[in-house]
């Protein structure tokens, strides 16, 4: 599931889109607005958004409304903060041996 999330916001365009609707509920034409895409391309964008679980749409009448759900990212923040852990332990222990190394040369 994270790799759908990583996939989804792999595009610019489609990462605008999720700090756009960050602020809340919005139209598919509010959230897009300024964009300089065609129609289609938007849709693509915004169905492999949907497809990922990363926004949802309300359908009102002829109103399309879209909305984030953050928690299809949680797992992918998730994989990002195991990553960061791991990465700052092994920071620690290569700074630790060449510290060590430091004071065996003095």
């Amino acid at each position: 599931m994270a790799n759908d999330s990583f996939k989804a916001l792999a595009h610019p365009l489609r990462r605008e889109i999720v700090e756009r609707l960050s602020g809340g509920l919005a139209t598919v034409g509010e959230v897009t607005r300024d964009f300089g895409v065609s129609k289609p391309t938007i849709s693509r964008h915004v169905k492999l958004l949907e497809e990922a679980g990363v926004v949802s749409r309300l359908i009102e009448g002829r109103t399309h409304r879209l909305v984030l759900q953050p928690e299809a990212l949680r797992e992918a923040s998730d994989w990002i903060e195991r990553q960061r852990e791991r990465w700052e332990r092994l920071f620690d222990i290569v700074d630790e041996y060449l510290e060590e190394q430091k004071s065996e040369g003095e």
